[in-house]
């Protein structure tokens, strides 16, 4: 099994990011699931005239919009909690696809990702 060539500290500094960004990634999913629940509610609401409000966009549009950044966050929050579980594991730092080491800087900016920054550009093409 290849080994991540991340020092103890890194590690440490990069557990942390990936914890508080967890807990940044649960507020914000709280917070669109209570505005969630408030969209729907209004959608409910047998007097609304959701197509015909000149103020804004329709309830639906709107539900549409939260919907897909609630998603987003869940996907986000999975990918997290994914990093968490390789360092637990020892197996973060080492990419996904070739099985070389993820090297710090590129963790650093994005502590969740499981390919080398070759990796990832290949599979963007």
């Amino acid at each position: 099994m290849p080994e991540s060539q991340l020092t103890d500290a890194e590690l440490l500094i990069l557990g942390a990011q990936l914890r508080e960004r967890r807990r940044t990634l649960d507020a914000e999913i709280g917070d669109l699931a209570e505005t969630l629940r408030e969209v729907r509610e209004a959608r409910g609401a047998e007097s609304v005239d959701d197509e015909h409000d000149p103020e804004g966009p329709t309830l639906s549009s709107e539900w549409s919009r939260i919907h897909g950044v609630h998603g987003e966050l869940a996907a986000s929050s999975l990918a997290v909690d994914a990093a968490l579980t390789r360092i637990d594991v020892g197996t973060y730092g080492i990419c996904a696809r070739r099985g070389e080491p993820i090297g710090f800087a590129r963790l650093e900016a994005r502590p969740e990702a499981m390919l080398c920054i070759a990796c990832a550009r290949d599979v963007e093409r």
